[in-house]
């Protein structure tokens, strides 16, 4: 099974294309099941990382605020498995002129922490397989960034990770948004805007480019029975056009996580 988050709406669906409601939240948008079988929602009208069971029923929020101030609208997370934790992005109100989007860490405890701020619409984010560098894509700078991970919610100097390239024709926008790794730890990247899903290496250095199927591709996901197809969302038009879901079958087994 798969999730996709659209409107107010998540839809559970299978691989032969049937698919259902599975929960009415909102505003959903980053979505992370756990090992218990509960999931994790980011909703901007919650301004919450909400907390739902296996059947969509809304559980006590994850995360409402950080330090006694409210979150924005949190908008996409990661999970740091190793040690019960989540880091999650909130890029409510922020812009290239406005730098107020922030990242912040769940603890095993329940605690939110704010471990990065400034930043232009921080948007998908990723935690590499081995803990130890957080992936983040800053939308309204068309780049990502890398924080090396001290400790679970510690992170060391932003670095950029790679600059993405610009729209050109068709195109209408150039915004990373939700990212996914493989398993020789490539990174992809839905460009929206771009009609495209680009490909960087573990160093930041561009390698491929798919076509997401869609003009405002927005997020990609591996899964399959053998984990390698890659799943993406997106409009199919303009920003207020209808959505669709997509398939690539790249035959590269993907992390699913």
């Amino acid at each position: 099974n798969g999730y996709v988050s659209w409107k107010d709406t998540i839809t559970k669906f299978k691989l032969d294309g049937k698919a259902d409601v599975w929960a009415v939240t909102g505003a959903p948008n980053g979505h992370k099941i756990l090992a218990d079988g509960t999931h994790l929602v980011c909703d901007g009208s919650h301004h919450a990382v909400l907390h739902l069971d296996a059947k969509g029923g809304m559980l006590a929020p994850a995360s409402t605020d950080c330090g006694g101030k409210p979150l924005r609208a949190p908008n996409d997370l990661t999970l740091d498995t190793k040690h019960a934790g989540f880091y999650f992005t909130d890029p409510g109100g922020s812009d290239e002129n406005h730098l107020i989007g922030t990242v912040h860490y769940v603890d095993a405890a329940g605690k939110t922490h704010l471990v990065a701020d400034k930043l232009a619409f921080p948007n998908g984010i990723i935690l590499d397989p081995g803990g130890k560098r957080l992936l983040v894509g800053e939308s309204k700078k068309n780049r990502v960034l890398a924080y090396e991970v001290l400790s679970p919610g510690k992170l060391g100097t932003m670095k950029v990770f790679a600059g993405l390239p610009s729209k050109a024709g068709e195109q209408i926008d150039n915004q990373p948004d939700g990212m996914c790794l493989d398993d020789a730890g490539n990174l992809y990247v839905a460009h929206y805007g771009m009609r495209q899903v680009q490909v960087l290496d573990p160093h930041g250095k561009l390698i491929a480019r798919y076509p997401g199927g869609n003009l405002t591709t927005s997020n990609v996901a591996f899964g399959g029975p053998k984990k390698d197809q890659l799943f993406v969302t997106g409009g199919l038009g303009g920003e207020s056009s209808a959505g669709g879901l997509f398939r690539l079958d790249l035959g590269v087994k993907g992390r699913v996580i």
